[in-house]
């Protein structure tokens, strides 16, 4: 891509790009990526019905025990509630 800043005000963009093999899609994209400044990166927040780190963690414990190593989410769940165990949904696990 160095190359371009030298051919462009010669020849022009398309000439330049085919001389040097490169595509025009990446010489504008990188052209408008370099002019643009940094995006901040945004940060979702929390849904508000989501488990507290506690909560979260007493899931996973349940998911790491060694009876439910090779258990669906859906087993582990159909499984802690016959105990009387509900902890959260499955699709949360």
């Amino acid at each position: 891509m160095a190359g371009l800043g030298e051919l462009i005000p010669v020849v022009g963009v398309k000439q330049a790009c085919a001389a040097l093999n490169i595509p025009r899609a990446s010489f504008y994209r990188k052209k408008i990526l370099e002019g643009s400044p940094a995006w901040p990166a945004a940060r979702r927040p929390a849904p508000a019905r989501s488990l507290v780190p506690a909560e979260r963690e007493k899931v996973l414990a349940h998911l790491h025990e060694e009876r439910f190593q090779n258990a669906s989410p859906a087993a582990v769940y159909a499984t802690l509630l016959d105990e009387g165990e509900y902890h959260c949904s499955i699709r949360t696990m």
